[in-house]
């Protein structure tokens, strides 16, 4: 029997950020606190590509600090990026963790479709 998942992400899981910037080709996060435009922001630090100001991952409370001034300092698709390979990333541990084998399939829409079968890691 097949599900299909919706998942709303929270960036909680520093192994699976590092993971997702590994696979987009980001240079790992960096835990600091950083600059924005008009404020401060301390947790798990991305540079994006073309980004004025990082991309700051707060893992305990599942909030992203960001500043691209409504896309004019970084384009919102590398963050969408940074999100769907974290999610893909945490879900794929999750499974395998859990025993469960996982294929992972990039559909001509951008999306990525997971399929776990329980019993058997891949």
């Amino acid at each position: 029997m097949s599900h299909i998942v919706t998942i709303e992400t929270q960036i909680r899981d520093p192994a699976s950020l590092r993971s997702a910037c590994s696979r987009l080709g980001h240079a790992e996060p960096v835990h600091r606190t950083a600059d924005l435009f008009t404020s401060k922001a301390t947790g798990y630090c991305v540079e994006l590509p073309d980004w004025r100001y990082p991309v700051v991952c707060d893992v305990d409370e599942g909030r992203v600090h960001f500043d691209n001034y409504e896309g004019r300092w970084g384009d919102p698709v590398h963050l969408d990026r940074l999100t769907q390979a974290y999610a893909v990333e945490r879900a794929k541990m999750e499974a395998r963790r859990n025993g469960h084998s996982v294929i992972e399939q990039p559909l001509n829409d951008g999306s990525i479709k997971l399929v776990i079968g329980v019993g058997g890691a891949a």
